[in-house]
Parts: C-alpha cells; structure tokens; sequence
C-alpha cells in the first residue's frame, strides 16, 4: 500500500485526540553506526522536526506530546547533557517561525528551573510566540517524569486544603487530574514508544490509565511518518471500553 493510500485509510475511521511518544533509541541507532551518541540525538531532532511538520500539515490528531528529557536523564554524561540543551534551544530559537507557520502550539511540561539560563529563555519565548496555532498543539515534556507528575498534583491538593478550598470528598479523580501540571491537555489516547522496550519508563502515569500502548522496535531516528500511519491504523483496530463491558 502506498503511503497516500494508507493515508487515505487511515483518514477514513476515528483518530485518536491526543498522541504521546516516547523517543527511544537514538544513542543505539548511533552505536550501530560507529557514531558518537550526539550524533543519534542530532538525527532525532530531525526526526522530531519531520513528524510535528506532517502531523500538523495533515491535521490528523490536535494533541501530540513527546517525551524530550526526563527527571532521570540528568545522570548521562555532560558532554551529552550540552548537546541535547544546546540542541533544544537550537530548536526552539530556529524552528519558531516554521511551527506558527504551520499552525503549531508549542507547550512545554515540566520543571524547567534546572536548565540552562539561556535554554529556559528560548523556550519560553518559542512558547509565547507560537501561542493560538490551530492545527497541532505539540507539547514537549522537559525534565518531566509521571512520579513528579503526580507529587506535583499531591502538593496542590494538600495546599488547596489547607487554604480551606478543597474537602477531602471533593478530591475525585476528575479533580486530581486537574490538578497535574499538563491538567489542561487530555489524557493520551495512543502512547507510542520506538526502540523495542515495552515499558513506559516513568513517563504518564496517572494519565494512561486507558492509554492504547504501541511497541515498535524501529529506533528513533529511523522512525517515519509511514510508521506513523501504521501506529494509528493499529489503534483504529483496537476496542476502547475503558474498564465498562460492551454489548
């Protein structure tokens, strides 16, 4: 099938609302090439780049949310840490005129406070300017991790309830998930993860509750908007009851 057709296809049946990824693979894909681990990360910029571009041009989902930089990522090398900063505010200085262009709202979620001053600018003013896009809101998850997720969530709830504005009965679910940093966005339908682990390695955790899980073994710079497809097509297959029993 050609990649239009698939296209096509995929069009055809319900698209999920919200799609997260977890990019995995990039220092491997460099290994296997004889290159040095920044050169993986660089290639998965690209691939980053390639997929919020389709994504939004084709308008096929209004949320997609990766998985940049997690809370346990600080232990890699410095030489590595530099890279992969200099290379996100390379993006976010570089690539803020192409994503308004293309109708993209860029968000970030997580604690920002231990970066780089210059980083944190960039960002946030990459933010600021790309604010109302229509077609994608992409969000990128920097120094995040679930379990910070949801301590944050904790720590608003038990400040809410000392101030008076939050009874113990009144703390649902519905109530606590307003609460997470990323409260706004809805919860992922489709978690894709590259590189062949099956695990969700501390990303959303409260949020995937019923989140349709997708494994690929293709590493992340090799990963294409044809895989894409192939992901979406997987989750157009598959039956959500959300714990209820079908009749």
């Amino acid at each position: 099938m050609s990649s239009k057709a698939l296209l096509e296809e995929v069009r055809a049946k319900p698209l999920p609302q919200h799609v997260a990824l977890i990019m995995d693979g990039n220092g491997r894909w460099a290994k296997a090439r004889g290159l040095p681990r920044t050169e993986g990360h660089r290639r998965g910029a690209y691939t980053v780049e390639r997929i919020v571009r389709f994504v939004a041009q084709e308008k096929l989902f209004p949320y997609l949310t990766v998985f940049a930089f997690s809370t346990e990522n600080w232990d890699r090398p410095k030489e590595e840490l530099d890279f992969l900063f200099s290379t996100l505010e390379g993006f976010a200085r570089e690539r803020t005129e192409e994503l308004g262009k293309n109708g993209v709202e860029l968000r970030i979620l997580g604690d920002l406070s231990p970066f780089p001053k210059s980083l944190k600018e960039a960002l946030l003013q990459a933010v600021e300017r790309t604010k109302g896009g229509k077609n994608l809101v992409f969000t990128v998850a920097l120094n995040f991790g679930g379990r910070w997720d949801v301590i944050m969530a904790a720590r608003r709830a038990a400040e809410l309830a000392l101030q008076g504005r939050l009874r113990p009965e009144d703390l649902t679910p519905e109530k606590f998930r307003e609460l997470l940093p990323g409260g706004e966005l809805p919860d992922p339908d489709l978690i894709i993860r590259t590189g062949g682990h099956q695990r969700l390695s501390n990303f959303f955790l409260f949020e995937a509750a019923y989140a349709e899980l997708y494994f690929t073994k293709t590493l992340w710079p090799d990963f294409t908007e044809e895989e894409l497809l192939w992901a979406l097509q997987d989750f157009q297959g598959r039956t959500r009851n959300f714990g209820r029993v079908m009749a």
